[in-house]
């Protein structure tokens, strides 16, 4: 199996403030892109990079040098951005991992499962059952309850079988909120993999804190 690792840089992210994309913004000596592109280009099974960043900041000094990855402008949506970055790698690999530069923190345990259910299944992606209440709200109060059964949290990255969604992205120009939606509407069966609470995604300012740590429990001295 040679797979390829897309990373997705193209957004703006503005709920994270500051006055560049989240993606950009200082994280642990590094940024957020950095980390996400470090843990797949470490990992022994992914055997090409590609980083699709926003139009306007290919020609920018953002984007790290190291690791090296292959540089694609991505499009008006994260749908069309994924499709710059397979098109990149089509015919050059036969497993694709999709993974938003926003998840920092991403582990190589997560990323083993999602290869290893790979094995077997034409796609698979991480995700955390959901343990917490769920209600619905309507004017600031609770206006109903959803039960919680077989509902998961869903994370990056998200592995697929090359060909098959390229075809679905092709097969589905307007896109869809992540891979896994476009993998389903294109009848592919996602086998769902163990993901990580650490595995969060960055979205509010808060939330860079939150990363900080947990990279620099892991990586200590190494982030900068």
């Amino acid at each position: 199996m040679t797979i390829a690792a897309v990373i997705v840089a193209a957004g703006r992210g503005v709920r994270a403030g500051g006055d560049r994309p989240k993606q950009w913004q200082p994280l642990a000596g590094q940024t957020s892109a950095y980390f996400a592109l470090r843990a797949f280009a470490d990992h022994p099974r992914v055997d090409r990079l590609v980083l699709v960043l926003h139009p306007d900041d290919v020609s920018s000094s953002l984007w790290p040098s190291e690791p090296v990855a292959d540089v694609v402008a991505g499009g008006s949506t994260r749908s069309a951005s994924v499709r710059a970055g397979l098109e990149v790698v089509e015919g050059d690999a036969d497993h694709v991992l999709i993974h938003d530069a926003a998840r920092p923190c991403v582990s190589p345990a997560v990323i083993d499962g999602v290869i290893a259910a790979l094995e077997t299944a034409s796609a698979a992606a991480p995700a955390v059952p959901v343990v917490d209440a769920l209600w619905r709200g309507k004017d600031d109060h609770v206006a109903g309850f959803v039960s919680r059964d077989g509902l998961y949290r869903a994370q990056t990255p998200q592995g697929f079988d090359l060909k098959r969604i390229l075809e679905a992205h092709r097969a589905y120009p307007e896109g869809a909120a992540d891979d896994v939606e476009l993998a389903c509407r294109a009848g592919l069966s996602v086998a769902i993999t163990p993901g990580s609470d650490d595995n969060l995604k960055i979205t509010m300012p808060e939330d860079f804190e939150r990363a900080e740590r947990i990279l620099r429990e892991r990586h200590g001295h190494q982030t900068g």
